[in-house]
């Protein structure tokens, strides 16, 4: 099957694969050619060029895009779909003025949403979280990351796991899955840290790599959740089963989520809206990618990360969506885009990048999406008629996609 895109006002990032994510100035390069033509092969990109070079081809399918700028589509490197019901209570608890950690004290956040996934079937939770996904690619993303982690017992985070697996081989978009077992201490370990820790270790690892359950292995290394020593044991554990480490941290205070993801070459550390020079200068460093996430910081009121300064001091930058019901009920990367240029003053063409190729490379996934490029996936975006990128993030509270292609096909 040969699709045809034809008329394209301008197409964006049709680069070649670079060998490593953006950094620096070259996070705002994006090759664009106005007025020009995409042709894919069986959901593949085959080839592109000028209008004014096009040649007859024969394609099944031609498809005028008058008006439209094309885009790759996204690439969702931290998200929590996997859930068994929404939070609005807590959402009601923060308008009163309880912080985070006092309704995860009070047994809300993390422990409530586990309390209700452990009640909740795996075709139950399948069948919510296709729905999920297939919302967010309808919003534009192409490719996405699923974290357990609202389980916290074996048999709950295997379950999780278990509906992850499923959606990799149903969803037409590739799928990463991690294991986020130590997302929080269950109650019944607040006061027996090591038993925990065991279970995680000795019993849910070894069941996740007989059955390879997971790509990559996560850990809560913050203030009131995982030390910076139970998560370089949670990780040291994890290598025995190949899962790559990638870590949430430095979202509630400065307490080592940075330097021990770093030191274990971990593929991302996300969140770090608490973080200082040396942090940044770490990063910039490391080939451990700097993933924000705006959308926990507008929903939570709490500081955004600070993206300007990480990507001046030439760190390699990642902006993902934190979709779960507590903190981000909300997975639209094209608000994110709005977020990352008001709050973080980023560039269009810099937030661009940082939630498709390099998000790409966040996952691992730099050669089959990121880019429009020949070779890779047809997974691509057809704005509304537009002028420039920057009308994307200028429009926040419009919706300004026309029409998501998967693998060259209308979702």
């Amino acid at each position: 099957m040969r699709t045809l895109f034809i008329n394209i006002k301008t197409l964006y990032a049709n680069k070649e694969n670079p060998l490593k994510p953006l950094r620096g100035k070259a996070l705002r390069n994006i090759n664009s050619l106005h007025n020009a033509w995409v042709l894919c092969e069986n959901g593949i990109i085959s080839s592109f060029g000028l209008m004014e070079n096009l040649e007859n081809m024969n394609a099944e399918e031609s498809i005028d895009c008058n008006g439209k700028l094309m885009l790759p589509a996204f690439v969702d490197s931290h998200t929590h779909i996997v859930f068994a019901a929404t939070r609005e209570s807590e959402f009601v608890d923060k308008i009163n003025g309880l912080t985070y950690e006092e309704i995860a004290q009070r047994g809300g956040g993390i422990l409530n949403s586990a309390k209700r996934l452990q009640n909740s079937s795996e075709d139950q939770l399948y069948t919510d979280a296709f729905a999920r996904a297939l919302q967010l690619m309808k919003q534009g993303t192409g490719a996405i990351e699923i974290k357990s982690g609202y389980g916290l017992t074996i048999s709950d985070e295997i379950k999780m796991l278990r509906v992850i697996a499923r959606l990799k081989d149903s969803l037409p978009i590739p799928v990463k899955a991690t294991f986020l077992g130590a997302h929080a201490f269950p109650q019944e370990f607040k006061q027996n840290h090591e038993g925990y820790i065991q279970q995680i270790i000795s019993e849910m690892l070894p069941i996740i790599g007989a059955e390879h359950l997971a790509d990559y292995v996560d850990v809560f290394c913050d203030k009131g959740f995982f030390s910076v020593e139970e998560t370089a044991r949670i990780l040291d554990a994890a290598k025995k089963y190949q899962l790559k480490p990638r870590i949430h941290g430095n979202e509630l205070g400065i307490t080592g989520g940075v330097q021990v993801a770093i030191a274990h070459k971990a593929l991302s550390v996300d969140h770090l809206e608490e973080i200082g020079p040396e942090e940044i200068e770490l990063l910039s460093n490391s080939e451990t990618i700097a993933t924000v996430l705006p959308g926990t910081s507008f929903f939570l009121g709490i500081p955004y990360a600070p993206a300007r300064k990480l990507v001046d001091a030439g760190a390699a930058l990642c902006i993902a969506s934190d979709y779960n019901p507590g903190t981000c009920p909300n997975g639209r990367m094209s608000f994110l885009l709005s977020l990352a240029c008001i709050k973080m003053k980023l560039l269009p063409e810099e937030a661009l990048n940082a939630c498709t190729i390099n998000a790409a490379f966040a996952l691992e996934l730099q050669e089959e999406v990121g880019s429009i490029s020949p070779g890779k996936r047809a997974n691509l975006i057809l704005t509304n008629p537009m002028d420039s990128l920057a009308r994307i993030p200028y429009t926040f509270g419009e919706d300004m996609i026309s029409q998501v292609y998967i693998n060259a096909k209308p979702v």
